[in-house]
């Protein structure tokens, strides 16, 4: 059995602000592995993020980065964590060059040459002062600060946001090139479900503060699907714990069901349906259809 540790683990994760609740996240996965944290603005992602990094403390709940408790040991994780926020700020009068040198005096373990190299695939000029930078050439900034001296963990919280398509590409190919080291491991989040589903090996969503379902990509991917039907009688439909969503036209149904196995579609049809197709969903239909199903769960809670 391996003792090396999670990359990241979170057990019971609390956070509540006047007007927003972080209620009992569980989240963890293993060194070498991409998690991608998805759920709508607002949801908690960068909540999380921030616990994880030591920069709020929860209000219960344990969080251990690397082997480190947070956020007891935060300087310790932080040397082998690289952060990249869409906030985040650099100074706009210095260059990309003060800030590489700024940081190579705080990590012994700055890569020179792979610095030069990520200057060079970014095309970032390290004489360019700040101000002179668009969007895209300050976030690939930010990420060259981030990867040259070369974390364990990568932590990005909407890096993609607002990038043209060439940058996006870009970024994204970065964080695939640093997982060549397979005890690199990176969590990311994002509303782009397809950034998500290219790079990561687990997908988490979120919504309103809580997690909602947390699984391997293939999992997710293979244990959804949408039944087209033809219910010309009307016949009501089977009563099944795992349908997360039902739409109708006239006689036609899309029945959205998660956990799908092949003894399913005879369920209909021995209901009297006619089945006409069996769809695969992607990661973003399979997302929409987690926060519709997460919607009308707390609208009963609150009817109750």
């Amino acid at each position: 059995m391996s003792t090396t540790p999670a990359a990241v683990q979170c057990e019971g994760i609390c956070k509540r602000y006047p007007h927003f609740q972080l209620q009992d996240v569980d989240l963890s996965f293993d060194q070498g592995t991409v998690m991608g944290l998805v759920g709508p603005n607002g949801a908690g992602k960068s909540t999380i993020l921030r616990i994880i990094m030591g920069l709020v403390g929860p209000d219960s709940g344990r969080v251990e980065v690397l082997g480190h408790s947070m956020p007891t040991d935060q300087i310790a994780a932080k040397y082998e964590i690289g952060f990249v926020a869409e906030d985040m700020r650099l100074y706009e009068s210095e260059t990309i060059a003060f800030h590489m040198e700024f940081m190579k005096s705080i990590f012994s373990s700055w890569d020179d040459d792979y610095a030069a190299t990520l200057l060079r695939r970014l095309d970032l000029i390290k004489d360019q002062r700040v101000r002179g930078l668009s969007h895209g050439q300050r976030v690939k900034a930010i990420l060259l600060l981030a990867l040259a001296h070369r974390p364990n963990l990568l932590v990005f919280d909407e890096p993609t946001t607002g990038l043209d398509p060439a940058v996006r590409k870009e970024v994204l190919d970065e964080m695939m090139n640093a997982l060549e080291d397979e005890t690199r491991s990176i969590l990311f989040s994002s509303h782009n479900t397809l950034d998500v589903e290219q790079i990561s090996d687990y997908i988490t969503f979120i919504y309103a503060g809580r997690i909602v379902e947390s699984r391997d990509k293939e999992t997710f991917l293979d244990s959804w699907r949408r039944l087209r039907l033809t219910n010309a009688n009307n016949r009501p439909l089977p009563e099944l714990p795992n349908i997360r969503e039902v739409q109708q036209s006239g006689s036609l149904y899309a029945v959205t069901v998660n956990d799908y196995n092949d003894a399913i579609p005879g369920e209909f049809i021995c209901a009297g349906l006619s089945l006409d197709d069996v769809e695969a969903l992607t990661l973003e239909e399979i997302f929409l259809s987690n926060v519709h199903h997460a919607k009308r769960a707390a609208r009963e809670e609150f009817a109750s």
